[in-house]
């Protein structure tokens, strides 16, 4: 992960989040050309939001994705097309997925999902450096 930062128009920024996705049900559904297709889908559709996928793994039951995005992507948002496009495809790309784990429903993904905003410092190394900043004198 870089440490420099992202330059906006009026901005300088580094936002990274933390991700996990789970399989539906906790089925264990990922092998491993479908670990492999979902990072492609996953950095494929990242990069339509202008964002970028840093860091990518699971196992068979869930994935963790570390990303940058911009400050003027809506998080939630961002979260919600990546869990919907991964499922659509995946599921497109492999009809017997739902046959098999989610009794012929069109499913891959909990409802849910798992986010952190990740960076390199500690809050307790942001809050010491706050504390210490010189205040303007009366």
């Amino acid at each position: 992960m870089s440490n420099a930062y992202n330059h906006g128009f009026r901005s300088v920024y580094r936002l990274n989040a933390h991700i996990v996705f789970v399989v539906k049900y906790r089925k264990q559904a990922i092998s491993e050309p479908i670990l492999s297709r979902l990072q492609e889908i996953f950095k494929d559709t990242l990069n339509k939001w202008d964002c970028e996928l840093l860091e990518f793994n699971g196992e068979s039951d869930h994935v963790h994705l570390l990303i940058d995005y911009k400050p003027d992507k809506p998080l939630s948002t961002l979260i919600g097309n990546l869990k919907t496009v991964s499922s659509r495809l995946i599921r497109k790309e492999n009809p017997d997925l739902s046959k098999k784990y989610f009794y012929g429903k069109p499913y891959f993904w909990t409802g849910s999902y798992f986010v952190a905003s990740c960076g390199g410092v500690t809050v307790e190394q942001l809050k010491n450096y706050v504390e210490n900043q010189n205040s303007p004198k009366k």
